[in-house]
């Protein structure tokens, strides 16, 4: 390991396994690079000196478990960027948890470390800002979704006693960094959201922008670092899967027939049968007329809803793991063990596979910390059921899947999108069973924009101005260029907030 310490985008001292040496440079990142050409199996890690004392080096191991991490902490509340940011990415890397581990392509200079290979992999593609926080801005919101782990990760410093003061960027680097990282359109809408909601006018910062090129990374040069964690994340290699079903029959005994022949086989299915009507009773003969390799625990509900039948389900499980399936996929006879093999590999607690319908083109090939969680094709370490739970509040709506998965996060869970691990999904026809959910807003009459199960979670889990800039491009795509209709889509919005707040009773 060596630590790069550094004050006021200089480097001060550099410690090579405890061999300190005084190498005064003005460039942190090009030092970084250096070290990284000499030291090709090292971590190299940075540190504001007065920091120096909180280095929590005894749980670096824990932290960089394989060669594919990048990890920082900010211990202050400040940003280098701005929460202006939020008016642009509409992600769940914003809004961080700094309690936990929690992925993020925000690094900070404070302190984090990275891997030599990630750094010579990438030597020729990442520009060498003179701005340290910049560099690792840039680097990380490059890198993170071309396959390089990015966290906030608070393990990395103990006792801490001091706060490093942040020198935020101004309305320049602001804009500079949106046109590097995103579409060309989003300095212009973040000119336009400054104005309405902060009513700041940045035409200089606007205008120097337009001239700055957008910046771009090989999407293949990740794979070629080899990764094998040392988190042991798999130890029985049980599994269970839960089915939450309404009138599929011949859809869900397909996907029973798909678990009979894997490889590795679960211990227990849980199927949560529904059907409100009254007087139903079961549909689903073949569980006790066939003879299957896993135990089947098969309860039958009148209550409808996928989300609590998901629940049922999750109640149930006894396994180390948990396979979200649903009733309508079909997969190959591998799936669980490849997924067993790659949670543990790379030593992860959630995995989740590409999830396309039929003749759709895979689009997203590289394994990735996944910005989406999907309740019928993801894989997830049991320890965590009894603090997680589909939200009822979203019943018979939309968002659950977001915001099971936000839970998740907020719990230091990432979640690992794998695209060879692929499951198709049908996309079946609606059972015969269903019966429109009608909303409260909806026996009102009234039409909230968004729904308010979206804005309920966008409420919950997003920056201030995450949300304000979801609602301008919201009026746009709903509205187009018409100015004339701000009015009414602001009172849809009102409605939209009055109706979240009722979900959360």
């Amino acid at each position: 390991m060596i630590i790069v310490y550094h004050e006021n985008n200089k480097v001060v001292e550099i410690d090579y396994n405890g061999e300190s040496k005084s190498i005064p440079q003005n460039n942190i990142a090009e030092t970084l690079f250096e070290i990284a050409a000499d030291h090709r199996d090292s971590l190299i890690v940075w540190c504001h000196t007065k920091l120096k004392s909180n280095l929590n080096s005894k749980r670096f191991d824990e932290v960089f478990h394989h060669n594919k991490i990048m990890a920082s902490y900010n211990p202050g509340e400040r940003s280098f960027l701005s929460d202006a940011i939020g008016y642009v990415e509409d992600s769940p890397f914003l809004k961080i948890n700094k309690k936990v581990s929690y992925p993020t392509w925000q690094m900070s200079s404070a302190v984090g470390g990275i891997h030599a290979s990630i750094l010579n992999v990438l030597k020729e593609e990442i520009k060498k800002d003179r701005n340290f926080d910049y560099f690792l801005l840039s680097f990380a919101k490059l890198a993170m979704p071309n396959g390089v782990f990015c966290y906030s990760e608070p393990k990395l410093l103990n006792n801490l006693l001091e706060i490093i003061p942040i020198n935020a960027s101004n309305s320049f680097l602001l804009f500079r960094f949106v046109k590097q990282h995103y579409k060309m359109r989003w300095i212009f809408l973040l000119f336009l959201n400054l104005f309405l909601y902060e009513r700041r006018i940045s035409i200089g910062s606007l205008f120097v922008s337009i001239f700055y090129f957008r910046r771009k990374l090989d999407k293949n040069l990740s794979d070629t670092i080899q990764v094998q964690s040392i988190n042991k994340t798999v130890d029985k290699s049980t599994i269970d899967v839960i089915i939450p079903t309404i009138g599929r029959k011949q859809f869900l005994y397909d996907v029973l027939k798909d678990l009979s022949q894997q490889s590795h086989l679960p211990k227990n299915v849980i199927i949560i049968e529904q059907n409100p009507s009254q007087d139903s009773e079961s549909e689903l003969d073949y569980l006790n007329m066939e003879s299957w390799p896993f135990t089947i625990k098969h309860t039958f509900t009148r209550q409808a809803g996928a989300c609590n039948a998901r629940n049922l389900a999750l109640a149930e499980v006894e396994s180390e793991w948990v396979f979200l399936n649903d009733d309508d996929n079909r997969f190959d006879s591998d799936l669980i063990e490849k997924v067993l093999e790659k949670a543990s590999l790379y030593g992860v607690n959630c995995v989740t596979t590409s999830y396309l319908q039929k003749k759709e083109i895979l689009k997203f090939s590289i394994i990735h910390q996944s910005g989406i969680f999907g309740s019928g094709n993801s894989f997830l370490k049991s320890d965590f059921l009894n603090v997680v739970s589909f939200n009822k509040a979203l019943e018979f709506g939309y968002g659950e899947d977001t915001d099971f998965g936000l839970q998740l996060r907020n719990l230091g869970v990432d979640i690992i999108y794998f695209p060879d691990l692929s499951i198709l999904h049908l996309k079946a026809p609606m059972g015969g069973f269903r019966n429109k959910f009608v909303f409260p807003w909806e026996q009102k009459g009234e039409s909230p924009k968004p729904s308010p199960n979206i804005m309920y979670v966008k409420s919950k889990y997003s920056t201030k101005q995450q949300l304000l800039g979801y609602k301008t491009v919201l009026f746009f795509k709903l509205n187009k260029l018409n100015i004339f209709d701000v009015s009414k889509f602001n009172t849809s919005w009102k409605l939209s907030v009055k109706w979240s707040k009722t979900l959360e009773k």
